[in-house]
């Protein structure tokens, strides 16, 4: 029996994982900075929820993530 026959093989290699978990770490870092901006009376707006960092900043955050974490399923790590 062969070496090979009893190693189990998986979909992607080590780098691949790595990079799968740097962008999914960016997309929680986007969701974070884009949350809060409430106000404690529900009787008076807050404007806060419109300022640059929940408006541009943290979706851009969020598509740069899903960029990464698109090459990281793309990637061919046996390609030299």
């Amino acid at each position: 029996m062969k070496n090979n026959e009893n190693k189990s093989d998986f979909l992607f290699d080590k780098v691949n994982y790595k990079i799968l978990l740097i962008g999914i770490g960016v997309i929680a870092l986007g969701f974070i900075l884009m949350s809060g901006g409430g106000s404690k009376d529900p009787n008076v707006f807050s404007d806060a929820i419109f300022n640059f960092r929940r408006i541009r900043l943290a979706p851009t955050t969020v598509l740069i993530g899903f960029g990464i974490t698109i090459y990281a399923i793309l990637k061919n790590p046996k390609k030299v």
